[in-house]
């Protein structure tokens, strides 16, 4: 019988955690909540200077190494200094992305590419190269950040929802493969969360903004610490049975009506 101790139940101290994209929005998020909860955090991203921001801001748990996900031979080497900087890493997130909206008609092959490759070969490349790490420390925890577009039709974001889409089908995948290895895959899908991006999406429009309100059933925007404790949660022993979901954090949006 697997048992949990209560007072460790959420607790991440020691363990090295790798956050992508963790300068700025979620991933600063996620990265201070997994650092508050007690894990050693590397948060990764293409601008130093963003890096470094981030880290004197989060604190001593964190530090950062410079990383481009779509750069996909790089994994391994990235994998290996924090291996050797860090220890082994027991927990990653796959956070980092980039957004396009434009009509199906707007949007270009190159748009599209750019997309996949962001999230779906970027996180593919990363998540392979840190997997046989996590079975050397004997388990791990990999996290997908996906998005209402991975269960709700989104227009004009046909390749961002293919994008969010296919984590699933990696979630699933991975979660089925690794698990005998002890090592978990969940995915967690953000609602509409209260970032600059959002800020400036909805900017002028209030007409969205209230349509996505009304379908919201706490009738509010989320917080980026949501979404971080939400990270804590999946990587911590309390959900060590937790395997293969998509968890949505959206305040009911994604069953609202």
């Amino acid at each position: 019988m697997h048992s949990v101790n209560p007072a460790q139940a959420f607790s991440l101290k020691d363990r090295v955690a790798i956050v992508t994209g963790g300068g700025t929005g979620l991933g600063f998020a996620m990265a201070s909540c997994l650092a508050a909860s007690g894990a050693r955090v590397v948060i990764t991203g293409r601008r130093t200077e963003v890096l470094q921001q981030a880290v004197a801001q989060l604190g001593a748990n964190v530090c950062a190494e410079q990383h481009d996900v779509t750069d996909l031979e790089s994994a391994p080497a990235l994998l290996e200094r924090i291996e050797k900087r860090h220890g082994l890493p027991a927990i990653l997130i796959n956070n980092a992305g980039v957004h396009v909206k434009k009509t199906v008609e707007e949007h270009t092959l190159a748009d599209f590419h750019t997309i996949l490759a962001t999230h779906v070969e970027g996180a593919f490349a990363i998540t392979r190269a840190a997997i046989p790490l996590m079975k050397r420390a004997g388990s791990g925890s990999i996290i997908f950040i996906a998005s209402m577009s991975s269960v709700m039709g989104l227009p004009l974001v046909v390749a961002y929802s293919a994008a969010k889409s296919a984590y699933l089908g990696m979630t699933r995948s991975l979660a089925s493969e690794l698990g005998p290895h002890n090592i978990r895959v969940n995915a967690i899908a953000p609602g509409w969360i209260e970032t600059p991006m959002l800020a400036k999406a909805l900017t002028g429009d209030t007409a969205r903004t209230n349509k996505i309100l009304s379908r919201t059933p706490q009738n509010r925007f989320g917080s980026p610490e949501d979404i971080g404790w939400a990270a804590v949660y999946l990587s911590s022993p309390a959900a060590s049975f937790i395997n293969g979901v998509l968890l949505p954090v959206d305040g009911g949006a994604s069953i609202g009506f």
